[in-house]
Order: structure tokens, then sequence, then C-alpha cells
């Protein structure tokens, strides 16, 4: 029998929040970014062995944010009928299931279809946990809480660029799977057993009342006015991270893939970084009247300037790709500040809504990219060019997405309704 989890105190201390709270959710979300974007080291690796093109390692790679997109507003909705605890750890078995498909699997629907399943098994391990946070800190560290899980995340991308390039000779992409499905069933395991169950977890009613939410959710404009930015931002990032990095580096600056694998390093590095600094910051900028809504506008602003540079080769590269690390981070904010302007209630919902924004993007962008690197290569431009054009017209969407983000100051926090 599943022994039900050890009641919370009447009033949990700092140690109690960061053992029981924050790091099971935050090994959650460290595992869910390494999974992300594992494929951008591992993919000559596949495409030798598997003969991709540039589209079918798109969609190889992007059938992760397909099935993570899918299962954003059904996570929404049992986070707010039952509890991060219980969504994440169950689903955290699905992304073991996945991690073994994909370490067995030898033909590209087998492991697309293991990548499916592994978007799906983490969908819930960032929105799990700002959900958790919303129920267990009160609003004034949310910012902070925000950053430190996504530093998390970041660790994860850390893991999967030069340290699994390092590790690849002796484990082989088949080994390197192989422990990540271990991994996953051991943090599922740690969630169900050792975090304490929240009561009001369990108040959103029944089925019909949370469909509700949802419809309330995607009707309202101040939800929209965020959309661009999730998909073309976060998720233009996400693609770039996952995948294209690499291809640019190796194709336009001509680096060898360990070069390619180190500079990746430091785009991690740098939004590690850029998280931590939130996390240690984020409440004594807001206590200064600079609020994560200014925070973001003003790092979103800033990586389309490093973007621009990067395109245009103007620079110092291993400088550049770490400062774009370091200003994308900002981007994280997006979940508290959107989750702020709908009730408590809603929290799940509101966040995996726009996350959902975000992968759709990251999908559209991944995949799209690979179909029109290789159109622009069957015209007769070279791999180079073509990138070129690809990450110019990302750049294009990104600024056309900041219009309506550089407004958003106008809609007012629920609190203040």
């Amino acid at each position: 029998m599943l022994r039900h989890p050890m009641p919370a105190p009447s009033a949990p201390g700092k140690a109690y929040l960061v053992s029981r709270i924050f790091l099971p959710f935050a090994l959650g979300y460290y595992l869910s970014y390494l999974l992300r974007t594992v494929n951008a080291v591992i993919s000559p690796d596949l495409t030798r062995e598997l003969g991709l093109s540039a589209a079918d390692l798109g969609l190889l790679t992007s059938t992760y944010f397909f099935a993570f997109g899918l299962a954003q507003i059904p996570v929404g909705i049992a986070l707010d009928r039952y509890g991060p605890r219980r969504v994440e750890a169950a689903l955290l078995l699905v992304t073991a299931l996945g991690g073994v498909l994909f370490a067995s699997g030898d033909t590209l629907p087998t492991l697309a279809s293991a990548r499916g399943l592994i978007g799906f098994g983490v969908a819930a391990c960032l929105m799990g946990g700002l959900k958790g946070f919303t129920q267990w800190f009160p609003r004034e560290k949310l910012a902070s809480m925000t950053g430190y899980i996504m530093a998390s995340g970041a660790l994860g991308a850390v893991t999967a660029s030069a340290p699994l390039e390092a590790a690849l000779p002796f484990l082989g992409w088949r080994g390197a799977f192989w422990m990540v499905a271990a991994l996953a069933a051991a943090v599922a395991a740690l969630i169900f057993f050792a975090m304490p169950e929240k009561d009001e977890a369990h108040s959103a009613g029944d089925l019909q009342h949370a469909l509700r939410g949802v419809r309330e959710v995607l009707v309202a404009g101040r939800f929209w006015n965020f959309s661009g930015q999730s998909a073309f931002f976060t998720g233009g990032f996400m693609a770039l991270q996952g995948l294209w990095a690499v291809p640019w580096l190796m194709q336009v600056n001509g680096y060898s893939r360990a070069l390619a694998a180190d500079h990746l390093f430091w785009l991690n590095i740098g939004m590690l970084a850029g998280q931590l600094s939130i996390g240690a910051w984020a409440f004594r900028l807001e206590a200064r009247g600079f609020t994560p809504l200014r925070l973001m506008q003003v790092g979103l602003f800033l990586t389309m300037v490093v973007e621009a540079l990067i395109i245009a080769q103007q620079g110092p590269t291993l400088l550049l790709w770490c400062v774009l690390g370091v200003v994308s981070a900002t981007g994280a904010q997006m979940y508290g500040v959107v989750a702020g302007l709908f009730p408590l209630h809603l929290s799940g919902r509101v966040t995996t809504s726009i996350n959902l924004m975000a992968f759709v993007g990251a999908f559209v962008v991944q995949w799209g990219l690979g179909g029109l690197l290789d159109a622009l290569r069957a015209g007769g431009m070279t791999a180079a060019d073509s990138l070129r054009v690809a990450f110019v017209l990302l750049l294009a969407a990104q600024l056309a997405s900041f219009v309506p983000l550089a407004r958003a100051g106008r809609f007012k926090p629920w609190s203040s309704h």
C-alpha cells in the first residue's frame, strides 16, 4: 500500500520548505530541461546513425514540444484539481518509460514516439513547481522562487551541453537515456513520498467547472497580450538552445562540435547566472519599483539586441552567447506576471496555458526552421546563408511580439481589483 505523505507542520520553516517543497520540484525541472536540450549535442550522432534530413531532425526533436504543448491544458486542470504532488509524480513515470523506449529504439518513428512520451511526462515539472510555490510561499517571494527553479532548469541545460558531450564517448547516447529513465523514476518517487499534501489543492470543483476556468483564461485579453512573447521569445529560445544553436555555430562560425558544445555550455551558464541573479534580487528590485514586468521588458529587448549582434557576427561569439543566456532568463518572469492577473484558484490553468503558447512556438520554430533550411538549400543557398535567413525571420517575429508586451503595464494585478 502506498504511504500517504506526512502532514506539513502548521508553520513550516525555511529548511522544511527548501527540502520538502523546493528541492523535489527543482529536481523535476532539472530533469525536464536536460531532456529538452539534450538533442542539441547528440544530433550529429542521430543524423549519422539514422540518416536524417534537417526537417527530420527538427521533427524528431520537436515532438517533445508538441506532446508537452498538448498536455498543458489537461495538466493545468489536473494541477488545480489534484495538486502538483500527485500529478507530477505520475507523469514522471511516463518520462521514465519514454527514456527506456528512446534508449532502445532504432527507427525514426520509435524515437519520435519516445520523445513524445518524454515531453508528455515532464509537462508538469515547471508548472507543478509554480503551482506548489503559490500554495506554500508568500506572494512577495514568488518572483524569487521562479528564478530559483528556473536556475535548476538552467543547470539541467548546462549538464546537457559540454558535460554530456564529454561523456558521450563513454556512455553513448543510448546509455545516457538509460540513466535518464532511472533518474526520472527516482524523482517521481521522491516527489510522491517526500512532499506533503496541501488540502486546498483539491478545491477546483468538477470537470465542467474546471473547463469554465480554462475558458475564462483563454478569452481574457490580458492573457493574449503575453502569448506572442511566450511563443517567439521563450519558444524561440528553446528551439535554439535545444537544437539550432549548434548547427549555427558549426555552419556559420565554422566551429567543431566540441567548440560548439562549449558555446552551448556558456549559453546555459549565462541562463543559470541570470536565473540565480533574478532569484536573489527580484524581491529587492520590486521593492524599489522595478517590477517583474519591467524586468522582463528590459531583458527581452536586450535579447533582440544580442541576437542581432550574433546574426551580424559582431563581437566575440562566446561572450555573445553567454549574454544571450543571461538576458533571456528574464522571460521566465512572465509566468508569475500573468498568473498575478487572475484569481489564485486559476493559477495552474493560467501558467499551463501561457506555457502552452511557449511550446507551440518552440514546436513551430524548431520544425519550421528545419523545413525552411531544407527548402532554401534545395534552392541553391548554402547552409550558412540558410541559417542566417532563418534566424533573421525569428528575430522579426520576436520584434512583432514585443510591441504588445511593451504596453502590458496597463493590466492591473488581480489583488488590486
